[in-house]
């Protein structure tokens, strides 16, 4: 029993995007290697292609009008759900994250806790963040003036190049929370992570294409998408300067909604605020009459 125990040959991960609910290879069958911090092969990820891209945004696309549709007390449901299935897979995402970012296990094993509990954050405020952004407006003359918040479409986000977990969890879960779908391009250098998620995504009660998530080229992939005339947003978290301003030139063309990339590099571990909440979000206002009762006039 202990020969055979030692002869057998451990089951090896093969790393896929996530699209649509599923999990496929990139259509154009490449893949590339990924290393860990100090250079050792740790797995071949799929080197998605622009075809990749397109199936992610007719994704995104179908799944954004129910779940922008759903209500914010269901949406935060399942952002919370997402937080307790990664609570119990933390080990492995420690374990990828520790190799991705080279980090000691109890630093990669703390950038974990804090990422589920990032997701934690933004499923508490789904249903609130209405409250604070939307109300009634005072207006001269007879009539109810109501602002309130509606999701802008599909965004694609650029995720952050050096935090592969906790920053890919800041970007993603306040674009979903407040009712958008996501067409999300890991990063280049340690994408593991983030195909990983895909994982618990897809076990969570997501519905299949609200997060979609591609490896590969982070030029290759972010270029069609900020040019894509059914992306409505795009997020330039993980771009450098050249290439930002080369994706916001592109994204202009169809008037995207662009969140530019900060000039110094970000502290995702810093209280998160509401502002990636805010920075995808529209405001309708509707004007209502209030109308007039009895002969005094009296309005309500």
């Amino acid at each position: 029993m202990s020969e055979n125990r030692s002869t057998r040959l451990s089951v090896f991960k093969t790393y896929k995007l996530y699209v649509g609910g599923k999990f496929p290879r990139s259509e154009s069958g490449r893949v590339y290697e990924v290393t860990d911090a100090k250079g050792n092969w740790l797995a071949n990820a799929p080197l998605s292609s622009r075809k990749d891209a397109r199936d992610a945004v007719v994704a995104a696309r179908k799944a954004f009008g129910g779940w922008s549709g759903a209500t914010a007390y269901n949406r935060g449901q399942i952002l919370y759900r997402v937080a307790e299935m990664l609570e119990g897979r933390r080990e492995q995402y420690a374990r990828e994250v520790a190799d991705a970012e080279g980090l000691s296990k109890s630093k990669a094993a703390a950038v974990v806790d804090a990422a589920i509990d990032r997701w934690v954050w933004y499923a508490g405020w789904t249903d609130k963040i209405a409250q604070v952004v939307g109300g009634a407006n005072p207006v001269a003359g007879p009539y109810f003036n109501l602002s309130t918040p509606e999701p802008t479409g599909v965004v694609a986000v650029v995720a952050p190049q050096k935090s592969s977990f906790l920053g890919l969890v800041s970007v993603i879960a306040p674009v979903i929370a407040t009712g958008n779908t996501a067409v999300v391009v890991a990063s280049e250098r340690a994408p593991l992570p983030a195909l990983s998620l895909g994982e618990v995504l897809a076990t969570s009660d997501l519905p299949g294409g609200v997060v979609n998530i591609l490896s590969g080229r982070t030029a290759e992939l972010s270029a069609p998408l900020a040019a894509h005339q059914d992306v409505n947003a795009i997020d330039l978290t993980g771009a450098d300067a050249a290439l930002a301003k080369e994706l916001e030139i592109a994204a202009a063309d169809n008037v995207k909604r662009v969140l530019r990339p900060s000039a110094e590099s970000p502290d995702f571990t810093a209280d998160p605020g509401t502002s990636r909440l805010t920075a995808f979000l529209e405001t309708k206002t509707v004007w209502h009459p209030t109308g007039a009762l009895g002969a005094a006039g009296s309005s309500y």
